[in-house]
């Protein structure tokens, strides 16, 4: 388990931070994203390493990593016009399990996201995409996700697939000294959220959201807000660990495609379970 140096927020910062924000004034996606990756876990280094995976439509995706970008090549679901070259980011959550974003440049508007287990071999892929045009009533970024299989050896153990485990959880996510969020998971296609302290404090929303059950403990938990342009993935370890580590895609306050990382602690403060009709 990686031990991380937590700044404990003091009295003048979360005065400053429980002020509640103009109900009037939504705050844009690099607003409220920014330092929201203070307690994240560690990135590490892929450097002179391959990764080829088979999804569950036949797509497969080649990748091979340097220092800090990644020559990649894909066909089907997701294709390339021969081979592209991206920056990556790179996150060990278990011992076992690598988290992998591609915040892309070369295609611009999208991000591509790998979950991988060295143990199972088994992989979970998203994609995220900004809409060109924004349609009323539908977020403008959408996910499609799929479940794979890596080339490193036989795959093994439960296939990573949509899951109904956290509908009822009610959980806290500390994501630095001065970002508190809470989760309500509603069903199997919503969540709701608020601010508790940031610059969002006060504002909260119910918008789409998707869980797949990666592992035991595991969950990619994603959403997608209808207010402002923005999605993100994020890979919650809800065993001893409690952490998350997750990326933002949205349109920022000048109106371009940026992408952010983010990650903290999980706090769980509860759950209800329905005694008759569930939710969908």
């Amino acid at each position: 388990m990686t031990t991380l140096n937590i700044d404990t927020p003091t009295a003048d910062s979360i005065a400053a931070d429980t002020v509640a924000a103009d109900p009037n004034e939504w705050r844009s996606y690099d607003e409220f994203a920014a330092g929201i990756d203070t307690f994240r876990l560690p990135n590490v280094d892929l450097a002179g390493s391959t990764l080829a995976l088979t999804l569950d439509d036949d797509t497969w995706i080649d990748l091979a990593f340097d220092a800090e970008t990644v020559r990649w090549s894909a066909r089907g679901s997701i294709s390339t016009n021969g081979e592209l070259s991206d920056p990556y980011d790179a996150v060990r959550v278990r011992g076992d399990v690598v988290f992998i974003n591609l915040p892309i440049e070369s295609r611009e508007r999208e991000a591509i996201t790998i979950v991988y287990s060295e143990s199972t071999h088994r992989a979970l892929v998203s994609r995220s995409e900004i809409a060109e045009v924004a349609v009323e009533g539908e977020p403008q970024v959408g996910q499609t996700f799929w479940s794979g299989v890596t080339d490193r050896g036989e795959a093994t153990g439960e296939v990573p697939g949509p899951s109904r485990d956290l509908i009822g959880k009610r959980n806290l996510y500390r994501y630095s000294p001065h970002h508190l969020y809470e989760h309500v998971y509603i069903s199997s296609e919503r969540y709701a959220w608020q601010c508790v302290q940031g610059v969002q404090r006060g504002h909260g929303d119910m918008d789409m959201s998707t869980v797949w059950k990666f592992a035991d403990g595991l969950y990619l938990f994603c959403f997608r807000e209808f207010r402002i342009a923005v999605a993100s993935v994020w890979l919650h370890d809800l065993g001893y660990q409690l952490m998350t580590t997750g990326i933002f895609l949205g349109i920022n306050g000048d109106g371009q495609a940026e992408h952010s990382r983010a990650g903290g602690h999980i706090y769980p403060i509860g759950s209800v379970d329905y005694p008759d009709v569930q939710p969908v």
